[in-house]
């Protein structure tokens, strides 16, 4: 009828409709998803909301312990405990670091192969890798972590605001390590590090690798201001450290890089990286355990962080009995261990026997949920120290 406008049935969709389709092009989430993601996001919010009471709580703690301390009310036990943080505080981040003038490298090349708890478990153990550096009094002058990607990278990312990027003295990439001798035919050892950028480990003020663009890549800036170069290595310095080898490591020398394996498998991948370390034809050699620990009756699996105090304490103590009986958890000796699942807990080992753990459970032996809370104080003891 002459008047009427004409009405189209089916008009275009406005702007505001893409949601639907989008909708409509992804399948809906099942209810057990959506309970599950909606946990996750009531964890995040409620561990957020601890995490400051907590500051709080100690701020406070601090605050009452100042002025009970002003007005000379510490009792004797508390003053005793008082002497003894400062002592053990002036121990680990005062004084000269002699570094040891050899790279540590962890590659984290088997992101996929790893279960969500193994990926939680692992970078847990790379917090304590980086503390243990850190504290040293011979710290190694270089910790490069290589292949960050995946489940890894999205959980570190994840934790404190990627505080892992702003750890002192540790490179990231998303490269593998066969970057460090790639396309360079002149380049040698690892860099050497004078008395004052040694303290790379703990407590210098180096600008750590990604810190500027936010992402692994980026060279870090060294305190003196001068911008510092990617590792380089020659290939034949280079070395794997596999249970899976014959050949067995003597000493750690100065200008040789040493890669552990950044895996917690449960022993499903046999000869993993001796089998890396073949194929790229570079020396592979595992701890002294066998010479040293022959009376150990459980197999030999040791976490990331655990093979790298190891190292450690090789560099301070030059005594690798020392070095093992310090750092391996004393129930390995034992020869009935507790049980999970009809099997001894010592049963789980990982491809390479220097780097495994206990399932549900971390390096020192408490639950797997207790991990990400360790995680997150390393790293607000890591903004504490910037400031």
């Amino acid at each position: 009828m002459q008047g009427e406008s004409a009405v189209d049935p089916n008009p275009p969709a406005a702007p505001g409709d893409a949601s639907e389709v989008t909708a409509e092009s992804n399948p809906p989430l099942s209810k057990k998803q959506q309970k599950k993601l909606a946990k996750a996001a009531w964890l995040a919010e409620k561990k957020k909301d601890r995490r400051a009471a907590e500051k709080e709580r100690k701020k406070e703690r601090k605050r009452v312990q100042a002025e009970r301390r002003a007005a000379g009310e510490l009792d004797e036990d508390e003053e005793t405990a008082e002497r003894e943080r400062r002592s053990k505080r002036q121990k680990t981040d005062v004084g000269p670091k002699k570094p040891f003038n050899a790279r540590v490298v962890v590659d984290l090349a088997f992101d996929e192969m790893m279960s969500e708890n193994e990926v939680k478990s692992l970078t847990a153990q790379l917090a304590y890798t980086y503390s243990a550096n850190r504290k040293s009094s011979a710290p190694f002058a270089s910790l490069l972590f290589t292949s960050l990607d995946g489940r890894t990278k999205e959980r570190m990312d994840g934790q404190g605001n990627a505080a892992y990027l702003r750890w002192n003295g540790a490179e990231w990439w998303e490269e593998g390590y066969e970057r460090l001798w790639e396309g360079e035919t002149g380049h040698s050892e690892v860099q050497p590090v004078n008395a004052e950028e040694a303290e790379i480990a703990g407590a210098s003020g180096e600008k750590v690798k990604g810190e500027e663009s936010g992402q692994p890549g980026a060279e870090a800036n060294t305190k003196s201001g001068r911008r510092k170069e990617p590792s380089r290595a020659k290939k034949d310095t280079v070395v794997y450290l596999t249970a899976d080898t014959d050949e067995e490591l003597t000493e750690l020398k100065e200008g040789e890089t040493y890669i552990l394996g950044g895996i917690v498998d449960r022993n499903r991948y046999k000869n993993l990286c001796f089998n890396k370390s073949k194929e790229q034809n570079i020396r592979s050699a595992r701890l002294p355990i066998g010479t040293y620990l022959a009376e150990m009756p459980t197999r030999k699996v040791l976490t990331v962080n655990q093979t790298f105090e190891i190292l450690l304490n090789w560099v301070e103590t030059r005594d690798w009995k020392q070095s093992l009986y310090a750092v391996i958890p004393k129930r390995k000796f034992n020869t009935v261990g507790r049980r999970r699942g009809g099997k001894n807990i010592d049963e789980t080992t990982n491809d390479d026997g220097e780097e495994g753990q206990e399932e549900g459970e971390n390096e020192d032996g408490e639950e797997d949920g207790e991990v990400e809370v360790r995680v997150l104080d390393l790293a607000e003891l890591e903004q504490d120290g910037e400031q």
